[in-house]
């Protein structure tokens, strides 16, 4: 094994010879230390060459198109500053009209809540019309109750004409037929 120095030494004048025959373009990387302290050889670059880590990935004309698509803020040559126009007299008076009734609804809307944190507070004290309000909400709830699911459906109203009723049973009785034809089938073939 040679010396550290005497290794950096020829290393160097390699350098200095490559570079002597160098042609237009070209380059040399100055030799590099591995961890174990050795150096690596020079290394002659030609020239044009690209490192195959800076080499632009390929993309095709439909990922470019849709890039630039994904950028543009409107369709296809749209020009934002073409259609701002200056706004009229009645525009920006229309606008103001706007502007106010948003306020005063936002206003209205805050009585309403001062009103009713009021009524919650009035709740401990009955009035007639919170008996009336009552009342309504007792009869709906004893209704609610009322109501009951089943699996079978009720007819709420007979039907008008005994034409529809037969209809109207047609397809269950052919449901019937068909189920007991099925069975019939199944029960042959096991004897």
């Amino acid at each position: 094994m040679a010396s550290n120095n005497g290794g950096g030494e020829e290393q160097l004048t390699k350098m200095a010879e490559l570079s002597k025959t160098l042609k237009e373009g070209e380059r040399i990387l100055a030799p590099t230390r591995r961890p174990d302290g050795t150096l690596r050889k020079p290394i002659r670059i030609r020239a044009g060459y690209v490192p195959q880590e800076e080499v632009a990935i390929y993309q095709s004309k439909g990922a470019l198109w849709k890039k630039e698509m994904a950028s543009q803020v409107g369709p296809p040559g749209y020009d934002p500053a073409m259609d701002t126009k200056p706004k009229t007299k009645s525009a920006k008076r229309n606008e103001r009209k706007k502007e106010k009734r948003l306020q005063a609804a936002l206003e209205k809307g805050k009585n309403l809540e001062a009103e009713a944190d009021d009524e919650i507070k009035k709740e401990d004290v009955p009035e007639e019309d919170s008996d009336h309000g009552s009342e309504s909400v007792k009869s709906l709830t004893s209704q609610m109750t009322e109501l009951a699911v089943s699996e079978n459906p009720v007819p709420t109203s007979p039907p008008s004409n005994s034409v529809q009723a037969s209809d109207a049973d047609a397809p269950v009785q052919d449901l019937d037929k068909k189920i007991r034809a099925l069975k019939k089938r199944r029960h042959q073939g096991y004897n």
